[in-house]
């Protein structure tokens, strides 16, 4: 097992970069993940693009992990390289562009975050969204200037607020890896920090994203206005849909786990879009890509390396979408109903994370959780979708797009 046993704090490891299946290229919330599939072969773009990623060290500031009974367990395969952890999550000044209709109420909110579990084979991705209102103890956790900033028992987001006091994306992103290594005794090797507002500059570098809308949505508070079916989403239209909480139409219920399922179907039609992009000719494209991502996002020094990236790309490169699993911390309703707590298959999945074994749970949410994805049984076994890189070079943008679309309704 080499996830957390005996490492303190977030060491990183390099683990050999062995050509095999691979990982993602998200883009969205969960935007690191895109980063490995979309620098493939580009070093060429380092002078454009890495000067402007906004990297910060914060290992100073976070806990060691403790050993954890489990964290022994098992075999490793040394040859196989090691396994990698990532946090993703996406900042919410609530002020000026980022506001969505909320007004300025202050404070650096993460709406959104997930722990990217890449195994140590490169044959599977778990992308594990944590609740924003799951009631969890937030950690303490310490500022560049000494600060301490204590914690308390309640939603699981504050420990970003907590971090983002003075402001910086860093030392919020510092307070969250706190409490998720706390809680889940997962070390975390690398973080991002996505901004809102950049995403919508990544969605329309390339081009948009196509979704199936099942039903008409009107949500005067969002800005957004969809009619149900086959369509591409911009880049306003997509985070309005990834962020949205209430409607006057389309059977949205406020939840924040029903929104989590809206993210997890947009990253998923979002990885999708990219894997039917051809890196060898679409230069432009990818350029802007790189370059609205790099703007967008705040990370860890080793993340924020192309060249670095560029190794953890090639051991990735054959990965397909039927690889990446999406799931949710296993949940269940406080008893005022206002709030979730973790159950005990929560442990479950730690452990399996921490072992890095594939995860045998997830969250089963009630109705109001639900959603229609809208793509049906088209991609219910691997057979269906799965793909090559051989096949992404050959497949062209617009066929891709055709293809996803016409499983709206499948």
């Amino acid at each position: 097992m080499t996830s957390s046993s005996g490492r303190s704090g977030p060491a990183r490891r390099h683990g050999a970069r062995q050509p095999g299946h691979a990982v993602l290229r998200i883009g969205t919330m969960l935007v690191a993940a895109v980063m490995g599939f979309v620098l493939v072969g580009y070093q060429v773009f380092a002078h454009l693009v890495e000067g402007e990623f906004d990297t910060h060290d914060v290992t100073e500031l976070i806990n060691e992990v403790e050993a954890t009974a489990s964290a022994s367990a098992g075999p490793v395969d040394t040859d196989a390289g090691d396994d990698l952890n990532i946090l993703l999550m996406g900042s919410d000044t609530r002020s000026g562009d980022n506001a969505d209709g909320n007004g300025d109420v202050g404070g650096m909110r993460n709406d959104t975050t997930v722990l990217l579990h890449i195994s140590a084979d490169r044959t599977r991705v778990e992308a594990i969204s944590i609740p924003r209102d799951l009631q969890v103890q937030v950690s303490d956790c310490t500022l560049f200037d000494g600060t301490t900033v204590y914690g308390w028992y309640g939603d699981f987001n504050n420990a970003f607020a907590n971090g983002g006091t003075q402001g910086s994306a860093a030392e919020a992103a510092a307070c969250t890896i706190n409490t998720v290594q706390d809680l889940t005794g997962v070390a975390i090797d690398h973080w991002a920090v996505v901004d809102f507002e950049g995403f919508k500059d990544m969605v329309d570098a390339i081009g948009g994203i196509p979704m199936c809308i099942t039903q008409d949505i009107s949500s005067k508070k969002a800005h957004l206005y969809l009619d149900a079916g086959a369509q591409v989403l911009d880049g306003k239209q997509a985070l309005a849909y990834a962020r949205l909480r209430t409607a006057e139409e389309g059977g949205v219920s406020g939840s924040d786990l029903q929104r989590i399922t809206r993210q997890q179907e947009l990253l998923r039609q979002t990885i999708r879009t990219l894997l039917g992009k051809n890196i060898l000719t679409d230069t432009d494209e990818i350029t802007q890509f790189v370059r609205a991502m790099a703007s967008a996002m705040t990370m860890d020094e080793e993340l924020g390396d192309l060249e670095y990236l560029e190794g953890l790309a090639w051991s990735l490169r054959g990965l397909s979408i039927d690889d990446v699993v999406f799931a949710t911390v296993p949940w269940e309703y406080t008893e005022d109903y206002l709030n979730v707590v973790a159950t005990e298959d929560a442990e479950t999945m730690w452990e399996q994370l921490r072992n890095d074994e594939p995860l045998t749970v997830d969250a089963e949410g009630d109705a109001s959780s639900e959603w229609d994805t809208g793509h049906g049984d088209a991609t219910a076994t691997p057979e269906a979708t799965a793909s090559t890189s051989e096949d992404a070079d050959a497949t062209d943008d617009e066929s891709v797009v055709d293809d996803l679309l016409a499983e709206c309704g499948a």
